[in-house]
């Protein structure tokens, strides 16, 4: 049986060789043959790695708030890692022979937690869901600053909170003004749209009525136009009578004038002229001798 092995690290791999309990090389990206009865490889990933969490706080005026992040890290200390986390590999099948690396995020979390909790506390429900960007950012200079994660050789990169919520109830009740404000600002645009509709149909009918009340003018003066020139036509035509008559007047004067200087008689033989003329005219005239004796008679006289 062969006894003899190779192993060949990544760059984004810290290689500890030991050999019997003692360390016989270190480095990024090691590749070397090995024995593997008395051989054992740590390999510490250098490279950033994401982790996730996701925390239930009381804010100051005792409220659940939930609070869901994402923070980005890398071991920048691998040799203080190896130490404290077992980073042993498997090295045929590259496989961790311990779970210390996937309890590494879980450390890391528990520090911001702690960090997180004290700014939360400090805050009101409200300010803690208003300023849960500004608390990450704080945590993270926290963090950096005190060098929190030094002793696990690990350095922070950053550190995002996705979603501050509070409990369910109290989300209905944070949001009621808002959505109170909103539906309010909704029926006010409604009566401003109501609003102006009527005032536009008032516009309209406004309009009507100025139109008619112009037509109703116009009409009015119309017929008092018609009135004026009805008056001055019966003026004129009743001088024009006035005047017609007056000629006629004036020549029947003139006529019976005439007849004065004439015999009586002969008067009378002119208008029985004129009646025979005119007879077509006349339905029955009956003339008795009676009659026309009296006629002599008044002439003579």
């Amino acid at each position: 049986m062969i006894n003899l092995g190779f192993f060949k690290g990544l760059p984004t791999e810290y290689i500890i060789r030991y050999r019997s309990g003692r360390v016989v090389r270190s480095g990024a990206g090691l590749a070397f043959y090995y024995l593997q009865h008395n051989t054992q490889i740590v390999a510490v990933p250098t490279s950033s790695a994401d982790g996730n969490f996701v925390f239930n706080e009381v804010t100051q005026n005792f409220q659940a708030v939930t609070i869901q992040g994402q923070f980005t890290y890398r071991i920048a200390d691998p040799q203080t890692a190896a130490a404290l986390l077992n980073f042993t590999m498997e090295p045929r099948r590259r496989t961790y022979i311990a779970d210390d690396p996937q309890r590494l995020p879980q450390r890391i979390a528990n520090v911001i937690q702690m960090q997180t909790r004290q700014l939360v506390q400090s805050r009101s429900l409200e300010d803690a869901i208003r300023d849960s960007q500004t608390i990450a950012a704080q945590v993270q200079n926290a963090i950096v600053t005190q060098g929190l994660l030094a002793s696990l050789g690990v350095e922070l990169l950053n550190v995002y909170f996705l979603a501050a919520k509070p409990a369910p109830e109290m989300s209905k009740a944070l949001e009621a003004p808002y959505r109170e404000s909103l539906l309010r600002r909704a029926d006010e645009a409604t009566y401003a749209r109501r609003a102006a509709a009527v005032e536009e149909e008032r516009k309209i009918k406004q309009s009507e009525l100025n139109t008619e009340v112009s037509l109703e003018e116009q009409r009015q003066q119309l017929i008092d136009l018609q009135a004026a020139n009805a008056l001055r036509e019966a003026q004129s035509r009743g001088a024009a009578f006035e005047t017609e008559d007056a000629f006629r007047a004036a020549a029947l004067q003139r006529e019976l004038e005439l007849f004065k200087a004439l015999e009586p008689r002969l008067v009378l033989a002119l208008g029985l002229r004129d009646l025979g003329q005119n007879a077509e005219k006349i339905g029955n005239l009956n003339i008795t001798p009676d009659i026309l004796s009296a006629l002599l008679q008044s002439q003579e006289k």
